[in-house]
């Protein structure tokens, strides 16, 4: 048996297009092992979001080769399009593959230079692939297209997803924005959409195998469309998910917060199956640290957004990412974000340290902030959320809610509601409810979630 195992960091999108390579090994013969288990083919797909993200990619190449010294190990993704000469310098490496390489991933490696297959039986009676993985200078072998000039979205075409509850859609890739701190629109290229027909086509197929919910997802959702010669934007996208029968929960990735116009939250409002839960990219709530940051926003027209669909849905749920630490973030800045953060009180606050990129222009600026007070302002920003979160959850005690059971936890199960709680209920084959919309009453709120039991 030829085994590959897959690791996965960063974004949704990643989530996706590994889900994506996992089914091109298996439609190869392959058979998909877990990361933690021999494989003959160990395939990171990297991020690069972060210098911590640099890092996780590196020590899972690592990792691989140490539990299989004789595997191929392949590297795709965003560390790879942006770090090839560090990761040819990385003893284990053997294939490093970029973005739109991911949709020939069983190419790429079948025809890497030198391969040869010879089976051999082991002492347990069992076969194994054994690979030559060098080319004869002993280096790494690369393929690395420039996504900066690709004008087509790569499609991988339906992708029978392997969960059985909720799967991720990619309709979008790349960005145009630049934010001064991210280098992603080196690793992704510039935006792309997925045809409106090759979208509605996977999610009728994903309804057909018993799919109930489907995240919308890309690198920058908000501007699907605006490259197609259609005239149709993200909206006109959900309108056409909208309609598949079997699909009865549409779930938005992250979306910049520009894009909640009341013209849009007219159309949306009228989307029955659309999850009253919206992560909005904020980063910082200080107007001062937004430019620095090239934001297109102010905290003022944020604010709006917020009012907006809090007008629109009673029962909304609000998340965040913020950035502390951001070069030439003074106490009074900081202070600044903290007080918008608590009046517009979210429910959860994804919170991130100020990461230096080589290659973008934060990377150059003055007033960088010390490791110290990057911690201590995360801390402050942590206890907040933590708060937000607990207090949101208490309303829910006496409730009745509708949750989407997903997985087994012990004694228990877990699932989400639409607006995205986390809900925990004891006692219970998660036979007779997985993958179900069921209703539960709530009996009690801890920070990360409700307990719950089945309403009869």
């Amino acid at each position: 048996m030829k085994q590959v195992a897959f690791y996965t960091l960063g974004c949704k999108v990643n989530m996706y297009e590994t889900n994506a390579m996992e089914q091109q090994m298996q439609e190869a013969g392959y058979t998909i092992v877990d990361f933690n288990e021999p494989a003959d083919i160990y395939i990171i797909n990297t991020c690069t979001v972060t210098n911590m993200s640099d890092k996780k990619s590196r020590q899972m190449i690592h990792r691989a080769k140490q539990r299989n010294p004789e595997a191929m190990v392949v590297a795709v993704g965003c560390y790879a399009q942006v770090a090839k000469e560090k990761l040819e310098s990385i003893e284990g490496v053997d294939l490093i593959l970029g973005n739109n390489e991911k949709k020939d991933i069983v190419k790429y490696i079948k025809n890497y230079k030198g391969e040869t297959y010879s089976i051999r039986q082991s002492e347990h009676g069992t076969t194994s692939l054994q690979i030559d993985i060098k080319d004869k200078t002993g280096q790494p072998m690369c393929q690395l297209s420039d996504v900066s000039h690709q004008k087509e979205f790569v499609d991988f075409g339906t992708v029978e997803y392997l969960e059985t509850t909720r799967a991720i859609i990619k309709v979008q890739d790349g960005c145009n924005m630049f934010c001064t701190y991210c280098i992603i629109p080196y690793a992704r290229g510039r935006i792309r959409s997925r045809s409106l027909i090759s979208v509605k086509k996977e999610v009728e197929a994903l309804a057909n195998k018993g799919i109930k919910e489907v995240v919308v997802t890309g690198i920058h959702v908000a501007s699907y469309g605006k490259d197609l010669p259609e005239n149709i934007e993200l909206i006109d996208l959900l309108e056409n998910i909208n309609k598949v029968k079997g699909i009865e929960r549409i779930r938005l990735g992250s979306l910049e917060p520009t894009i909640i116009t009341e013209s849009f939250l007219d159309r949306l409002v009228k989307l029955e199956k659309i999850c009253h839960h919206f992560h909005l990219s904020l980063q910082s709530g200080c107007n001062e640290t937004l430019k620095r940051m090239n934001r297109k926003y102010t905290i003022e027209a944020f604010k709006e957004a917020v009012n907006l669909l809090r007008t629109t849905y009673d029962d909304v749920v609000l998340t965040t990412d913020i950035i502390v630490g951001f070069p030439g973030e003074t106490e009074e800045e900081f202070a600044i974000t903290y007080q918008n953060l608590k009046d517009i009180n979210f429910y959860k606050m994804h919170v991130f340290k100020y990461s230096r990129r080589a290659g973008t222009v934060a990377d150059k600026m003055p007033n960088q902030v010390e490791t110290r007070i990057q911690e201590e302002r995360s801390k402050k920003l942590l206890m907040l959320s933590d708060q937000n979160q607990e207090e949101y959850n208490k309303q829910y005690i006496g409730k009745q809610v509708e949750v989407l059971f997903e997985e087994q936890d012990g004694g228990a199960i877990k699932g989400h509601t639409a607006n995205y709680l986390m809900v925990k209920v004891k006692n219970k084959n998660i036979a007779d409810y997985h993958n179900k919309i069921t209703k539960v009453k709530v009996t009690d709120a801890l920070q990360a979630e409700l307990i719950a039991y089945i309403a009869e």
